[in-house]
């Protein structure tokens, strides 16, 4: 049976909301949200947090990951990259014997990651046999309609839709933003998550959402509580 490695990366620096990754999210830190979501979804070897921080792997341990050994300098900085992290993981693993042939990279601050999306999503990598696969999310309103504003002036991006029902229009998604199934194969190569061969997984924009300020994470907390309330 192909080993599975979870990943969640969690560095220590955040401008826009200090300590984000440990803030308290409707009771608990947020991180803990992605490591039970994986811890309970019974599909992982092993589930780990990517630190360069003491206080985040302690309380990444103290919810069950495991945080084998902190992050390198050059991965904790702004620049890097996902991949850059994954990349650096697998290796360090490798290093002492460890391989896996699946990696899910979970976000620190993903807490509508469930371990049914976590179950469900798999299912459809694994059936599908796709190099990567990654929640989706459908755009409300067709992008194809979308217009721009210079100068306080509109203009269509693509004039050739200004005139078309938006219900003849094909749906649009964007990232989800929240986890990322890979092949070890893929991360090996250490260039791009998104292939010809990529998978997606629709969520509903309910299960979503960016928090990137204060305002993103109150939002998040009520979409949480609303889940939690129609269950």
């Amino acid at each position: 049976m192909v080993r599975k490695l979870c990943i969640i990366p969690a560095r220590g620096g955040s401008k826009r909301i200090p300590r984000k990754n440990i803030k308290e999210f409707i009771g608990k830190p947020i991180i803990a949200y992605s490591i039970e979501a994986a811890l309970s979804s019974g599909l992982f070897d092993e589930v780990m947090v990517s630190t360069d921080d003491d206080e985040i792997a302690e309380v990444a341990k103290k919810y069950g990951a495991q945080v084998p050994f902190f992050r390198s300098k050059d991965n904790a900085n702004d620049f890097a990259t996902t991949m850059d992290v994954l990349v650096e993981v697998t290796k360090r693993y490798k290093e002492v014997g460890s391989e896996f042939g699946v990696v899910c990279c979970i976000y620190a601050t993903s807490p509508f990651v469930s371990k049914e999306i976590l179950q469900n999503s798999f299912a459809v990598f694994e059936q599908k046999n796709f190099d990567s696969l990654f929640p989706v999310i459908k755009y409300g309103f067709p992008i194809q309609r979308s217009i721009r504003v210079e100068e306080n002036k509109i203009s269509f991006n693509y004039p050739e839709n200004a005139n078309k029902r938006s219900q003849d229009l094909k749906d649009a998604f964007h990232d989800a933003g929240q986890f990322y199934w890979m092949k070890q194969d893929l991360i090996n190569q250490g260039a791009v998550i998104v292939t010809d061969n990529t998978g997606a997984f629709e969520i509903s924009e309910l299960q979503g959402q960016d928090i990137d300020n204060e305002v993103d994470w109150k939002l998040a907390e009520l979409k949480y509580e609303l889940i939690q309330s129609i269950k």
